[in-house]
């Protein structure tokens, strides 16, 4: 069996989320911090041997009062994350234990992730060393201008929206970032395209959505109700107070 490390990345600013309480992943959804969500679909599985959960260093030390003893729990480490996502995802990549085959990245900002979508990307990316979820682009695409009239429709055929988690060897990710140069690179496959490896998309779906706006929060709520629902059911993790997960 294959062996993987999951990156969950925690580290934005979330400045669209507009909460004065939360920073997006640690707002509760359902009675959990939506990074819990995220993590917990990758703890319990055989092939997962490391968890890196990448936080802000601004958020340290409230990460540490509440979530420290989850973490834990879970046997999650907790890495701090730097200016930009490239180098929050480097910070943890340094962390990965040698041994492991594959890297998974994953946004804490996608709690309603489902194991079966889980096990067809790191399928894909066993049998070509780089697979992303990703879906087809459905509505009709606008370009627009600077005075905010159209500039052009952009033909949609052949083109799908990237989600997470992107999967790859483990050293195909360490060359893509030591190789990243300047690339102000919005996701990791763009590096690894870079290097000029083709990177294989797994058919995802509309519910593994991004939360970024409070829009998407509501979303999510009925999201997290239409999973698909696991064919054995893991263990119940002693965490389930409401206020415990706060």
């Amino acid at each position: 069996m294959a062996s993987f490390a999951v990156i969950v990345a925690a580290a934005g600013k979330s400045s669209r989320f507009k909460d004065p309480h939360y920073k997006k992943p640690f707002a509760v959804l359902a009675n959990r911090a939506i990074w819990l969500h995220s993590a917990e679909k990758f703890v319990n599985r055989d092939d997962v041997k490391q968890l890196i959960l990448i936080i802000s260093p601004d958020d340290r030390e409230a990460f540490n009062m509440k979530f420290a003893a989850n973490a834990a729990v879970l046997g999650i480490d907790v890495v701090e994350g730097g200016a930009e996502r490239a180098d929050s995802v480097a910070n943890a990549l340094a962390r990965v234990k040698p041994d492991v085959d594959f890297v998974a990245v994953h946004d804490a900002a996608r709690p309603c992730i489902a194991n079966e979508w889980i096990d067809k990307v790191f399928e894909a990316a066993e049998k070509s060393d780089a697979a992303i979820l990703a879906i087809p682009v459905r509505g009709t695409l606008k370009k627009r201008a600077k005075d905010g009239k159209i500039d052009e429709t952009v033909v949609r055929e052949h083109l799908w929206e990237a989600q997470t988690p992107q999967v790859f060897r483990r050293q195909l990710l360490m060359d893509a970032y030591a190789n990243r140069g300047d690339l102000d690179a919005t996701d990791d496959a763009q590096l690894v395209e870079q290097l000029g490896h083709r990177v294989t998309i797994v058919h995802g779906s509309p519910i593994n959505l991004k939360i970024t706006t409070k829009e998407d929060f509501h979303l999510a709520v009925h999201a997290l109700k239409a999973l698909p629902k696991p064919k054995i059911l893991g263990p119940v993790h002693p965490f389930a107070d409401d206020d415990l997960w706060r």
